[in-house]
Protein backbone atom coordinates (compact mmCIF):
# COMPACT_ATOMS: atom_id res chain seq x y z
CA UNK A 1 0.00 0.00 0.00
CA UNK A 2 1.34 3.80 -1.17
CA UNK A 3 0.44 6.60 0.29
CA UNK A 4 -0.40 9.81 -2.06
CA UNK A 5 0.75 13.48 -1.40
CA UNK A 6 -2.81 14.27 -0.49
CA UNK A 7 -2.78 11.64 2.46
CA UNK A 8 0.45 13.58 3.91
CA UNK A 9 -2.00 16.24 5.33
CA UNK A 10 0.71 16.98 8.27
CA UNK A 11 3.46 16.42 6.21
CA UNK A 12 1.84 19.77 4.01
CA UNK A 13 1.07 22.15 6.56
CA UNK A 14 4.39 21.42 8.27
CA UNK A 15 5.98 22.74 4.89
CA UNK A 16 3.52 24.88 4.22
CA UNK A 17 3.95 26.96 7.72
CA UNK A 18 7.71 26.04 8.55
CA UNK A 19 9.12 25.81 5.02
CA UNK A 20 12.71 26.84 6.31
CA UNK A 21 12.16 23.92 9.24
CA UNK A 22 11.34 21.02 7.42
CA UNK A 23 15.04 19.19 6.43
CA UNK A 24 13.39 16.18 5.55
CA UNK A 25 10.09 13.85 5.24
CA UNK A 26 8.77 10.61 4.28
CA UNK A 27 5.48 8.04 4.88
CA UNK A 28 5.93 4.47 5.92
CA UNK A 29 2.74 2.44 6.23
CA UNK A 30 0.71 5.71 6.76
CA UNK A 31 2.75 7.00 9.71
CA UNK A 32 4.84 10.33 8.77
CA UNK A 33 8.22 11.52 9.39
CA UNK A 34 9.47 14.90 9.51
CA UNK A 35 13.44 16.12 10.10
CA UNK A 36 13.21 19.32 11.40
CA UNK A 37 15.90 22.27 12.41
CA UNK A 38 16.48 21.97 16.46
CA UNK A 39 16.10 25.94 16.40
CA UNK A 40 12.22 25.67 15.63
CA UNK A 41 11.49 22.53 17.47
CA UNK A 42 9.14 24.31 20.46
CA UNK A 43 7.13 26.66 17.19
CA UNK A 44 6.62 23.26 15.52
CA UNK A 45 5.30 21.26 18.50
CA UNK A 46 3.13 24.07 19.65
CA UNK A 47 1.78 23.59 15.87
CA UNK A 48 1.59 20.17 16.05
CA UNK A 49 -0.69 20.36 19.16
CA UNK A 50 -2.77 23.29 18.19
CA UNK A 51 -3.67 23.78 15.01
CA UNK A 52 -7.09 22.00 14.06
CA UNK A 53 -6.04 20.29 10.64
CA UNK A 54 -3.32 18.30 13.22
CA UNK A 55 -4.27 18.15 16.56
CA UNK A 56 -1.91 15.73 18.15
CA UNK A 57 -2.94 16.29 21.30
CA UNK A 58 -0.86 12.91 22.74
CA UNK A 59 2.90 12.39 23.17
CA UNK A 60 3.22 8.94 22.56
CA UNK A 61 6.94 8.38 23.16
CA UNK A 62 10.34 10.24 22.87
CA UNK A 63 13.84 8.69 22.52
CA UNK A 64 17.15 9.33 21.21
CA UNK A 65 19.43 7.06 18.63
CA UNK A 66 23.20 7.30 18.83
CA UNK A 67 24.66 6.74 15.32
CA UNK A 68 28.20 6.80 16.03
CA UNK A 69 28.69 3.34 14.40
CA UNK A 70 27.17 4.83 10.89
CA UNK A 71 29.52 7.21 10.38
CA UNK A 72 26.53 9.80 10.32
CA UNK A 73 26.72 13.50 11.40
CA UNK A 74 25.93 14.76 13.28
CA UNK A 75 25.88 11.80 15.61
CA UNK A 76 22.28 12.02 17.93
CA UNK A 77 18.73 11.84 16.68
CA UNK A 78 15.93 12.92 18.90
CA UNK A 79 12.81 10.71 18.23
CA UNK A 80 9.09 12.14 18.54
CA UNK A 81 6.20 10.08 18.45
CA UNK A 82 2.72 11.66 18.17
CA UNK A 83 -0.82 10.63 18.07
CA UNK A 84 -4.26 12.71 16.62
CA UNK A 85 -6.75 10.77 18.09
CA UNK A 86 -9.46 13.28 16.57
CA UNK A 87 -7.73 12.14 12.92
CA UNK A 88 -6.21 8.79 13.83
CA UNK A 89 -2.98 9.47 12.45
CA UNK A 90 0.78 9.27 14.17
CA UNK A 91 3.90 11.89 13.18
CA UNK A 92 7.35 10.88 13.93
CA UNK A 93 9.33 13.95 14.54
CA UNK A 94 13.44 14.07 14.08
CA UNK A 95 15.53 16.56 15.54
CA UNK A 96 19.74 16.17 14.54
CA UNK A 97 21.79 16.63 17.43
CA UNK A 98 25.86 17.11 17.24
CA UNK A 99 28.11 15.54 19.83
CA UNK A 100 29.41 18.73 20.96
CA UNK A 101 26.17 20.44 21.27
CA UNK A 102 23.79 17.81 22.80
CA UNK A 103 21.00 19.89 23.84
CA UNK A 104 17.84 20.66 22.66
CA UNK A 105 14.70 22.75 24.50
CA UNK A 106 12.00 21.06 26.60
CA UNK A 107 8.71 20.59 25.46
CA UNK A 108 7.77 19.71 28.54
CA UNK A 109 5.37 22.64 29.07
CA UNK A 110 3.52 21.61 26.13
CA UNK A 111 3.25 17.94 27.17
CA UNK A 112 3.39 16.99 30.88
CA UNK A 113 4.06 13.70 29.60
CA UNK A 114 7.73 13.69 28.74
CA UNK A 115 8.82 14.53 32.29
CA UNK A 116 10.67 10.71 32.15
CA UNK A 117 11.26 9.85 28.82
CA UNK A 118 13.58 13.45 28.84
CA UNK A 119 15.34 12.76 31.95
CA UNK A 120 15.74 9.20 30.74
CA UNK A 121 17.62 10.44 27.58
CA UNK A 122 19.59 12.79 29.61
CA UNK A 123 20.57 9.83 32.16
CA UNK A 124 21.27 7.39 29.03
CA UNK A 125 22.60 9.85 26.27
CA UNK A 126 23.64 12.59 27.97
CA UNK A 127 21.25 14.96 26.31
CA UNK A 128 20.67 17.96 27.90
CA UNK A 129 16.83 19.42 27.87
CA UNK A 130 16.78 23.27 28.21
CA UNK A 131 13.98 24.70 30.76
CA UNK A 132 13.35 20.99 31.90
CA UNK A 133 11.71 21.71 35.74
CA UNK A 134 13.31 18.48 37.34
CA UNK A 135 16.46 16.99 34.44
CA UNK A 136 18.30 14.54 36.57
CA UNK A 137 19.13 10.69 36.57
CA UNK A 138 16.04 8.62 36.57
CA UNK A 139 17.53 5.38 35.62
CA UNK A 140 21.38 5.29 37.01
CA UNK A 141 22.17 6.20 40.82
CA UNK A 142 23.66 9.59 40.68
CA UNK A 143 27.12 8.23 41.28
CA UNK A 144 27.61 6.70 37.65
CA UNK A 145 29.50 7.86 35.17
CA UNK A 146 28.95 8.02 32.01
CA UNK A 147 25.68 7.56 29.76
CA UNK A 148 25.29 3.74 29.03
CA UNK A 149 23.33 3.74 25.77
CA UNK A 150 25.50 6.32 24.02
CA UNK A 151 27.75 3.31 21.61
CA UNK A 152 31.39 4.65 22.81
CA UNK A 153 30.31 3.62 26.57
CA UNK A 154 32.83 1.09 27.43
CA UNK A 155 31.12 -2.37 28.27
CA UNK A 156 33.53 -3.55 31.10
CA UNK A 157 33.94 -0.05 32.57
CA UNK A 158 33.90 -0.31 36.64
CA UNK A 159 31.88 2.42 37.89
CA UNK A 160 31.43 3.59 41.63
CA UNK A 161 29.76 1.61 44.07
CA UNK A 162 27.18 2.92 46.52
CA UNK A 163 26.42 2.88 49.98
CA UNK A 164 22.94 1.05 50.37
CA UNK A 165 20.97 4.07 52.16
CA UNK A 166 18.45 3.22 54.63
CA UNK A 167 14.48 1.75 53.41
CA UNK A 168 12.86 5.09 54.05
CA UNK A 169 15.79 7.15 52.31
CA UNK A 170 15.29 4.78 49.56
CA UNK A 171 12.07 4.50 49.03
CA UNK A 172 11.42 8.69 49.27
CA UNK A 173 9.97 9.83 46.12
CA UNK A 174 9.13 13.22 47.25
CA UNK A 175 10.94 16.23 44.49
CA UNK A 176 13.36 18.48 46.50
CA UNK A 177 11.79 21.60 45.74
Amino acid sequence: MTTTDSELVTTSLLKKNFPKSILETHCHRGDETVVIDRKDLLSICEFLRDDEGCSYEMLVDLTAVDLLEQNRTPRFEMVYHFKSLRHGKRIRVKVRLDEQDCSIDSIYHLWKAVDWYERECFDMYGIHFNNHPDLRRILMYDQFEGHPLRKDYPMDRQQPIEELREIEERYHYQRDV
